[in-house]
């Protein structure tokens, strides 16, 4: 792998010999609790590379210079474009606000050329991106900055109002630097419109830091898994080269936030691997504008989840989608039906995936040509993966087990005792269950906890439980996912009040926004019932398994 810059060589030292923060490195798990890294053949990743660095230097190399890279309706940058832009972003990070190699970096967007271009300039520049959903409320952000410690966050100017409270809070954040306003004074467009774009990226050791990615899991307490260049570099010769194969002339559209590690694969780092271009929508996506764009731009690749393709179906088979030729999901299970159906409106075969933020991306999928019904697919080169039982030993073929994984990329949590329940002997335990054929084909079964999957979004239910909590007419609550035929599962409350409160429509409603005005939307209960009392144990343990029956 060749890591000449595009248009400048870096010095042939790591940046840990500069001035570095070392927080992130002198907050990762000790040694012996880190994933054992198993590297493909021919896939050698020099010890110093900056990712961003890489990416671009492979686009010139191979001719992509003046070809499109990032496209919305109102623009298209080439790779020339795009890294003029990112060099003069780097240049204000660095030489107004002094960023330093290890600074983290909170990236508050959503999908936008805006918001690519921010992340790819942070990690030039060597420090490490921070992104945060878009639909976060301040309390979210608030324990984001806590864990993080950013001094600095790069935020779209629609998105300021949340931010700004989570800075009011107390923190460590100091500056917020608004993009996506043209002309506004202090924001980034009118900042790096001052720089010349003379910026030599950051010598990077490839396991330097790159970015942070935040899951929350079952707790609701958030937990920070981190990836280096290297590990990211390594996943792109992972599923991106076997199984997906884009090719430069591909267009890439999708859902998938880019704060999410399957959005920033998917719509970013991937299409810059293979010299592709990737569309960002001005309006949110809903399943017929999805289409039409789809129709309009000429898309050729499309990421989203199962429940978008249900519903995009229908408008697919009216409107038509010529150009589409390899269609990705992940972030939940794929059902059947739901394959079968996109593939009647369309004649393309899903490419289903389970990946994990810990594990960067998809460590088990299959081509179109090698789909089996029910399955996932086969562990993608690169990976091992194996179903065992709670001892470690492997299961028979057909018998229901813990999903562990080894490969190029793997969990390191940043400062979190739950590291020891991820990796065990070196193995990633990401959290399912699953059965394996004996021709290696794998097959999802459920999460083995308690983890909430909803239209790809992750969901904890004693988050939720907790802000209802805070209701005055609540007494008890018990939140679980319920299986739901459009959205592969909801979240479902059920609700103790207190004496002097009615359990009636308006109730349910009340209750609703009330979770709505403290979480992003997409964790409020849809279904609310109300009870007496709550099953739990003797020891006042809540039994989730019986609010889940029927």
């Amino acid at each position: 792998m060749n890591t000449t810059s595009a248009s400048t060589s870096a010095p042939a030292h790591s940046a840990a010999s500069a001035q570095t923060d070392r927080f992130v490195h002198d907050r990762l798990p000790p040694p012996d609790q880190w994933p054992r890294r198993v590297y493909l053949p021919g896939s050698d990743i020099p010890e110093q590379a900056n990712l961003v660095e890489v990416l671009f230097s492979r686009a010139f190399q191979n001719g992509h210079a003046d070809r499109p890279m990032l496209r919305s309706d109102r623009i298209t940058l080439s790779y020339a474009d795009a890294l003029d832009r990112v060099k003069r972003i780097a240049q204000v990070l660095t030489e107004d606000f002094g960023l330093v190699p290890g600074n983290r970096v909170l990236l508050r967007g959503g999908n936008s050329i805006g918001m690519a271009l921010a992340w790819l300039a942070v990690v030039l520049a060597g420090g490490v991106a921070v992104a945060g959903m878009p639909l976060l409320r301040a309390k979210e952000l608030g324990e984001i900055i806590a864990k993080a410690q950013p001094l600095l966050a790069l935020c779209d100017g629609a998105l300021l109002e949340e931010l700004e409270i989570a800075q009011s809070r107390g923190g460590t954040l100091q500056t917020i630097i608004p993009f996506n306003l043209m002309n506004a004074p202090g924001s980034m467009a009118v900042l790096s419109a001052q720089k010349d774009g003379h910026f030599t990226p950051c010598p990077t050791a490839s396991d330097d830091i790159a970015l942070m990615a935040f899951t929350s899991g079952t707790t609701g307490s958030p937990k920070a898994a981190v990836h280096s260049h290297r590990d990211v570099l390594a996943a792109c010769e992972a599923w991106p080269r076997h199984v997906l194969q884009a090719r430069p002339d591909d267009i890439v559209m999708g859902s998938p936030p880019l704060a999410f590690t399957f959005g920033l694969g998917g719509l970013l780092i991937f299409p810059m691997w293979a010299g592709a271009s990737v569309y960002y929508p001005s309006i949110p996506y809903t399943p017929e504008a999805m289409v039409q764009l789809i129709q309009q731009v000429g898309a050729t690749i499309c990421y989203t989840a199962p429940t978008f393709y249900r519903q995009m179906a229908a408008f697919a088979r009216l409107h038509g989608v010529p150009d589409l030729r390899l269609c990705v999901s992940a972030g939940e299970s794929l059902p059947d039906a739901t394959r079968q159906l996109w593939k009647d409106a369309t004649g393309i075969e899903i490419i289903d995936g389970i990946g994990a933020t810990e594990m960067f991306h998809i460590f088990i999928s299959s081509s179109p040509g090698e789909v089996r019904p029910g399955a996932i697919g086969k562990v993608v080169p690169g990976y091992t993966a194996k179903v065992v039982d709670d001892s470690g030993a492997e299961v028979p073929h057909g018998h229901i087990g813990r999903l562990a994984v080894i490969g190029p990329t793997g969990c390191r949590y940043l400062d979190d005792e739950r590291q020891r329940n991820y990796v065990k002997d070196g193995w990633n335990f990401p959290g399912d269950a699953f059965t394996q054929d004996a021709d290696g084909y794998f097959f999802y079964q459920a999460r083995d906890d308690d983890l909430i999957i909803t239209a790809g979004y992750n969901v904890a239910g004693p988050e939720v439980e907790d802000a209802l909590l805070k209701h005055p007419a609540v007494a008890e609550c018990g939140v679980v996912g319920v299986p739901d035929a459009d959205r592969g599962m909801v979240v479902k409350a059920f609700v103790v009040l207190r004496p002097g409160h009615t359990g009636d429509a308006a109730q349910v409603k009340a209750l609703q926004a009330h979770v709505k005005a403290m979480l992003a939307p997409f964790k409020y209960p849809r279904q609310i019932a109300f009870l007496l009392q709550l099953p739990r144990t003797e020891t006042g343990k809540l039994q989730r398994f019986k609010l889940r029956q029927p």
